[in-house]
């Protein structure tokens, strides 16, 4: 378990590097936090191409639906084994 007080600043743990490694460098830039939006238009571009309904997908999902044999039998008592077999997190002493 992680500790809420625990520092995300590490720099006071010394780091094992393999014998005649340099530690890397770091630049003043990479300082503080920053972001860069350079390409941001270009990825607002490139969602507003997108369509907002892809009418494959809605049939799709539209005939799914309609099916009362979907998700079939097989696949519902997978999921069921897979609930069962994972361990009940409430009963793990913290």
């Amino acid at each position: 378990m992680i500790s809420s007080m625990s520092s995300p600043d590490r720099s006071g743990r010394p780091e094992i590097l393999p014998a005649g490694a340099r530690p890397p460098q770091r630049s003043a830039a990479r300082a503080g936090d920053q972001i860069s939006t350079e390409r941001a238009g270009f990825l607002r571009t490139e969602l507003a191409r997108q369509p907002e309904v892809r009418p494959e997908v809605v049939a799709r999902a539209r005939a799914l639906a309609a099916d009362p044999n979907y998700p079939s039998t097989e696949i519902n008592r997978k999921i069921a084994e897979q609930i069962l077999g994972s361990p009940d997190l409430s009963e793990i002493d913290s």
